[in-house]
């Protein structure tokens, strides 16, 4: 399948740097063809962008917008240049498809269908109304060329030239990302959801109450499952202990059986006469019949 699915715009994610506040990118998916497309938004920082929505559905020729938030930041990157990157996964579905039925299923390549993958690479830029800031040490620090220009461009008359905000393209010329040998690596994190009220967050302290929001479920899971097992190993503990105690029982019952048997036996051999003696007996009396009747 040669035809295009999804046309993006922009092609790539722009965000305006400044220190402590979020900064947002609005991307527009547009469906080039007659059928219904599948869409999932994948990031190698997870942690660092919020994504709305990071899946759903494009009606044919229809359009989509999803919005990416990047968290506050404390330092800047070296030179402004950021290594992150999105990719954009898109695969045709059957008509009628609706966001609950995505699975990750639909985006796997070894099914045979065909899976389009676009790459779109982050740009960092300087707010419009403030001077050139250049990353020192992390720490933003003020262009001092820029205030000389400034300085320069003072008239006479006590009015101030204030340069014209930086375009774009001056912005971003000289901003090209390094080859990030973790590229590949955007297939295996997937963007997670995040709440509504993305603005009023606060990243690093979100973060650390997630964390400890997650490791407090973790520890209560686990512990009502051990509590769950523990209750089970004393059930199956007392179960064993009452068949024990049975067992006993029922061994000496027959202990007191073997026993009464034993003595009825020895009672019914000392109540007969020995074969001997009966004999003997019988041998003497026909020896006295025989002599008293010749």
């Amino acid at each position: 399948m040669t035809t295009e699915l999804l046309q993006i715009d922009p092609s790539e994610l722009r965000f305006v740097f400044e220190l402590k506040k979020q900064s947002s990118c609005l991307i527009q998916l547009a469906n080039k063809i007659d059928q219904y497309i599948a869409f999932k938004v994948k990031t190698t920082s997870p942690k660092k962008y919020c994504v709305r929505p990071n899946i759903g559905i494009i009606k044919p020729k229809d359009k989509c917008d999803f919005t990416v938030t990047m968290q506050a930041q404390r330092t800047a990157p070296p030179d402004m240049h950021c290594k992150d990157k999105f990719l954009i996964i898109s695969t045709v579905v059957p008509f009628g498809t609706t966001e609950d039925d995505i699975t990750s299923d639909m985006f796997a390549k070894d099914t045979g269908k065909y899976v389009e993958e676009k790459k779109l690479k982050v740009v960092l830029i300087s707010p419009p109304s403030s001077p050139v800031l250049l990353p020192v040490n992390g720490d933003i620090k003020q262009d001092p060329s820029n205030q000389i220009n400034v300085l320069k461009d003072r008239v006479p008359s006590g009015i101030e030239n204030i340069p014209p905000p930086l375009r774009d393209s001056e912005e971003v010329k000289g901003l090209e990302p390094a080859l990030d040998t973790r590229e590949d690596k955007t297939d295996e994190v997937i963007v997670p959801r995040h709440a509504e009220n993305v603005g009023d967050m606060s990243p690093e302290k979100d973060d650390v109450q997630l964390n400890l929001a997650k490791s407090c479920e973790e520890l209560k899971s686990r512990l009502s499952m051990m509590d769950s097992k523990l209750r089970e190993t004393e059930a199956a503990v007392m179960k064993l202990n009452e068949e024990r105690r049975a067992n006993i029982k029922e061994k000496e019952l027959l202990k007191q059986e073997l026993e009464v048997l034993k003595r009825k036996s020895n009672a019914k051999v000392q109540a007969g006469f020995p074969l001997l003696f009966v004999c003997m007996v019988a041998l003497v009396g026909v020896a006295v019949g025989y002599y008293i009747h010749p």
